[in-house]
This record gives structure tokens, C-alpha cells and sequence, in this order.
């Protein structure tokens, strides 16, 4: 009986209780990916092939993309606090602005690097396979595609 009460009860005012709806991870992630930002890393992940390679594995690529959203932010933020941009004309995001000029594209293209190398290099991940088939399994697939579809 003293159980379903206590399940009942409802909290003081002060215990518990949140005036506003807690957010869902969805609705945090989402926007770090649409950001100015995360265009950015991800411009900058083509650009390097070798990134891919070293994030490949699903916990490396969320740790790299947490990690670079965050420190590509802060040099931006350098970025804009050390140097006068021209006024915004309306025509660019201010962000695009700075990857045209190529000393500002290579400080965040080496942060980025160096967030990829930093997490390829953390023991936790040494164990994780790959996202994708390795070069290897790429190779016997061409092989049997060509004996079946090539005969």
C-alpha cells in the first residue's frame, strides 16, 4: 500500500519537475549538421581522402564529428576575432567568405586534420572495424562481378 502511494505522489514544486520539454537528441544533433559548421567539415573531409581513412569506424566518425564541429567553431571564432572581415554584402554567409581566402581554408583544413589524427590515434578505437568493406573485399567483389557479368 505504502509503495502505490509513493508511486502516486506527485513531486514538491522544487523536485523534479521542468518547465520546459527536455530536448531529444534528434533535436540537438540536427541542427549541428545544417550549421555553417558542419558544411564546413564535411567540405573539408572530401577534400582529404585520407580522413575518411582514418575515421573509419561508426564510433571514430562520431567522435571526429563532434570533436571538429567544436574546434573548427572555436578557429572561426579566431578567425573573426583576429582579422577585420569585409562588410557582409549579402551575396555569402560569412563563413564561406573565410574558406575563400586560402590562409584562413588551410588553418581550418589542418584543425580538421588534426581532430582526425588525434582520434585514429585513441586506443579506445583500435578494435573497431570499418564502416564500409575494406580495400580487400572491394577486390573479390570486382572479380565475381566480372565472372558472372562478364561471361
Amino acid at each position: 500500500m505504502a509503495r502505490a502511494a509513493a508511486l502516486t505522489r506527485r513531486p514538491p514544486a522544487d523536485e523534479g519537475v521542468y518547465s520546459s520539454r527536455v530536448p531529444d537528441l534528434e533535436d540537438i544533433w540536427v541542427p549541428l549538421v545544417d550549421e555553417p559548421i558542419g558544411s564546413i567539415v564535411t567540405r573539408i573531409q572530401q577534400e582529404e581522402a585520407d580522413i575518411d581513412r582514418l575515421v573509419s569506424s561508426p564510433h571514430r566518425l562520431l567522435a571526429f564529428r563532434t570533436f571538429a564541429y567544436i574546434r573548427v567553431g572555436l578557429v572561426l571564432g579566431q578567425l573573426l576575432f583576429d582579422h577585420d572581415l569585409p562588410p557582409y554584402d549579402g551575396s555569402d554567409a560569412w563563413v564561406d567568405g573565410l574558406l575563400k581566402d586560402a590562409e584562413y581554408h588551410r588553418a581550418l583544413a589542418a584543425e580538421v586534420r588534426s581532430v582526425a589524427a588525434e582520434i585514429a590515434a585513441d586506443p579506445k578505437y583500435a578494435d573497431e572495424e570499418p564502416i564500409g568493406p575494406d580495400d580487400q573485399a572491394r577486390q573479390r567483389f570486382r572479380e565475381f562481378a566480372k565472372k558472372k557479368l562478364g561471361s
